[in-house]
């Protein structure tokens, strides 16, 4: 029996099968040795916008105190990327530790109090939390979350126009009608 495994061809093949392969979180060092174990910095060399987006979620956000106790939450986010990554019942939490989901005498003593109501996405609660925590373009949360688009705008004009021609045509019909 022959083994393959000493011919010349299949030497750096026997080489490679002692090596363990690299691990996702070890991964390979360069050879020129300049190596960064950030992910985010790699590409933020190579693209400002990330570099910018990056610098903005690791801002630090003010933590609100309770007024009862003067205790801060423990799921309050330190930082913006924190913020974005609170879960559904997270906001939850939040709303009610800072009185915000079920109304009482302390509701309206914080400096941007909130509605709360049941059944709201959480895109919805994560807008009325920051809003509360008084995040910049977040005290605006009554503009509706749905943007029309230009067939729904179009539809509503035209639904619009055909009320008024009815309108029109009944008063036309019947000279009293207004």
């Amino acid at each position: 029996m022959t083994n393959w495994s000493n011919w010349p061809c299949n030497q750096g093949a026997a080489q490679q099968q002692q090596q363990p392969p690299p691990s996702p979180s070890q991964p390979r060092m360069p050879l020129d040795g300049s190596f960064d174990g950030s992910v985010g910095a790699r590409r933020a060399d190579r693209n400002d916008a990330l570099e910018a987006k990056l610098r903005q979620m690791r801002l630090p956000l003010a933590p609100l105190v309770q007024l009862t106790s003067g205790q801060i939450h423990p799921s309050f986010p330190p930082t913006l990327l924190n913020f974005w990554l609170l879960t559904d019942a997270q906001l939850d939490e939040l709303a009610h530790f800072y009185h915000q989901r079920t109304p009482c005498q302390w509701t309206r003593h914080y400096p941007c109090p909130i509605t709360w109501q049941e059944g709201l996405s959480i895109e919805e609660k994560r807008r009325k939390i920051g809003k509360f925590i008084g995040l910049r373009g977040w005290n605006k949360c009554e503009t509706p979350l749905h943007v029309k688009s230009e067939d729904e705008i179009i539809e509503e004009a035209r639904q619009a126009r055909l009320r008024e021609d009815e309108d029109e045509a009944v008063r036309r019909k019947i000279p009293w009608y207004r």
